[in-house]
């Protein structure tokens, strides 16, 4: 699963240029650019995300998954599916990026609980910014994070910066193998 899922996210996702051309979100400029969604959007993409996503939080017995939308959103919806098929149910939750001013205002939305057991996912990696961001908020929530697990890892630091809130962070695939697969 995780070779087809490399093989899509080179084919839909993953760009590169020998000279820095993409902008990041956090303003530097890159030789490559990861947007997971035309990958995780698409069915199979999205079957096979839930599944390793899955399978690497399946030994943890957690409430639920989730993380900022939108990049989480589409990970934590294919990773509560597929636990429910493999007999493991996980909720999904979200994360807001701005909270909400009316009804109940909270950041997290989701069938979540103070004192639950969470994991908290990315899309990309690159900085950690968004990721720490999501860990903050989900405990502002009473929220217990148990593990952070990002699809993809850009190898640029941001792992490094998230164990500083989080001691068990896991990475299904780094930019290594994807340029490794772009070459092969």
């Amino acid at each position: 699963m995780k070779q087809e899922l490399i093989r899509m996210l080179c084919e839909k996702s993953f760009k590169y240029s020998d000279t820095p051309t993409f902008k990041l979100a956090s303003g530097t400029m890159s030789h490559f650019y990861v947007n997971c969604k035309p990958t995780i959007l698409n069915p199979r993409g999205m079957f096979l995300t839930g599944h390793l996503v899955f399978d690497a939080i399946r030994d943890l017995k957690v409430d639920g998954v989730g993380g900022l939308t939108f990049g989480a959103d589409p990970i934590a919806v294919a990773t509560a599916f597929a636990s429910g098929l493999e007999n493991g149910p996980v909720n999904a939750f979200s994360i807001r990026k701005e909270q909400k001013d009316h009804g109940i205002i909270k950041w997290v939305e989701g069938d979540m609980k103070k004192g639950d057991r969470v994991v908290i996912i990315d899309d990309v990696v690159t900085t950690g910014g968004s990721t720490i961001k999501a860990i903050e908020r989900a405990k502002a929530e009473g929220l217990v994070i148990v593990r952070v697990v990002c699809l993809v890892d850009r190898q640029e630091g941001g792992m490094e910066n998230i164990k500083g809130h989080v001691d068990d962070v896991v990475a299904i695939i780094t930019r290594d193998e994807l340029m490794a697969a772009r070459k092969g």
